[in-house]
């Protein structure tokens, strides 16, 4: 997918090249924001008593997020907003049997979002459409003075992030990607690992999203084949944010590291033909279809600090699900797939893996421990409802949210950006820098206890 320039670049070439351009008003007053802030949280609001809620999109997913915060205490759902009524029907239901007033439905149409936000006395909109109205919603949200909140990704361009950041800014509103993967018992076990110095320096990290969809891309699990037409129309790695989320979180960036460029490479698309010639017909319309969208696409990402990261991207081949968890220190290494194991020098038998049971006993993550029985039973063993609480802790204690506007904007380029290198010959892309300069002196990323209250 092209790209415009991003605006940021712009005026930097522009001022280069000696063309006479004023700083936008609200750029330059964020810039001055962040200077006065001296790498402090951007986002204090208020805390809230009440959160009250109204959900755009309560498909398969956003189902799933109703149910969860419905267990939240002092969570209320005023509304539900999604095309098909049936679906806002099945939520609004479950909001009722919670015990809480019937929500009011909105049903009209993909823009029916904007009413309901427009009529509602609302704190926060929960997104859970698909990707292309990401980006809308929040804008829209954030606009009309509320929190927003959606699922992965972003959005799906670069000027999209850079608004989102910006509005956001101007706003004082909080905007978070809500990445579960954050908060797998795993990979918080990894992070509190992590500020422990188990692995000492950090050196690589490996993730990505490695899952065989051919199936639901092909047939009507998605809403009017949503996801099936960006593999027809783009070639990138589409859906970086489950591997890369959490290493984010482990190598600071936005807090002391950034980002600072990648290359990208695609393989031959085979799988979703090769599927549909099986299973739908070989002379099918999805048979015949060409697709731009690699079978397996592979980033490599240099981080300011050195670390390096290698994502991965495979979504129409067979095989089991993976997230190809792996981080490399000076001191050992730790993986998650296939199997947990580690190897940390000096405590495990050389050259051999130990499991890494006895070693979640000393450095399971405190929410971890305080969340676990609440969370049960929660979509992806329980990591979707720590992320829906930590959310609501944060507006309910005025905290800043664990995932920012910046984190959502930086690990969503990658979508973009890699995008760019394929269509470059494996080119080098350079990350924007979202937050102008202030992820030098941010703090890092403190995960404390969970309770509300």
């Amino acid at each position: 997918m092209s790209e415009q320039l991003g605006r940021r670049d712009f005026l930097k070439t522009a001022a280069l090249a000696g063309v006479g351009l004023t700083l936008d008003a609200g750029r330059l007053a964020a810039e001055v924001r962040w200077s006065q802030a001296g790498g402090t949280e951007l986002f204090p609001p208020p805390a809230l008593d009440t959160v009250r809620m109204g959900f755009v999109g309560v498909g398969h997913q956003g189902t799933s997020h109703v149910g969860n915060f419905l267990k939240i205490p002092g969570v209320e759902i005023r509304a539900i907003c999604d095309v098909t009524p049936s679906h806002a029907e099945r939520a609004g239901a479950l909001v009722a049997q919670a015990g809480q007033p019937q929500p009011k439905l909105y049903t009209r149409g993909p823009l029916d979002y904007q009413r309901m936000i427009a009529e509602e006395d609302i704190d926060l909109v929960f997104n859970a459409t698909h990707w292309d109205l990401h980006a809308p919603v929040l804008l829209y949200g954030m606009r009309a003075g509320k929190h927003v909140a959606t699922e992965v990704p972003f959005a799906v361009t670069l000027d999209e992030c850079w608004e989102l950041v910006e509005t956001a800014e101007q706003t004082r509103k909080h905007c978070v990607m809500m990445e579960n993967c954050c908060y797998d018992r795993t990979e918080m076990m990894i992070l509190n690992m992590v500020r422990n110095g188990l692995f000492g320096e950090l050196l690589h990290a490996e993730g990505g999203y490695l899952h065989d969809l051919r199936e639901l891309k092909l047939t009507d699990f998605y809403y009017d084949g949503w996801r099936v037409k960006h593999s027809i129309a783009r070639n990138g790695d589409l859906y970086p944010t489950h591997g890369i989320g959490p290493i984010a979180q482990w190598l600071d960036i936005n807090r002391g590291n950034q980002f600072e460029y990648l290359v990208s490479v695609g393989s031959p698309g085979r799988g979703l033909n090769q599927w549909a010639a099986e299973h739908i017909g070989a002379e099918s319309p999805e048979a015949r279809q060409k697709y731009a969208l690699s079978d397996v696409v592979n980033t490599l990402i240099r981080t300011h600090n050195g670390p390096t990261i290698l994502l991965t991207h495979d979504t129409n081949l067979p095989r089991p699900y993976s997230r190809r968890i792996v981080l490399q220190g000076t001191h050992g290494l730790v993986r998650k797939y296939p199997e947990e194991k580690l190897h940390i020098e000096g405590r495990s038998p050389a050259h051999q893996w130990e499991e890494t049971a006895e070693y979640l006993k000393a450095y399971e993550h405190p929410i971890w421990k305080e969340l676990e029985e609440q969370s049960r039973g929660a979509g992806h063993g329980g990591m979707d409802y720590i992320e829906d609480f930590r959310l609501i802790r944060a507006l309910r204690e005025g905290l800043p949210t664990d995932l920012d506007v910046y984190d959502g904007a930086a690990c969503t380029s990658i979508i973009m950006l890699s995008e760019r290198s394929i269509a470059a010959r494996s080119a080098p892309q350079e990350f924007p820098d979202f937050t102008r300069g202030a992820w030098r002196t941010r703090a890092p990323l403190s995960l404390g206890e969970a309770r509300i209250g």
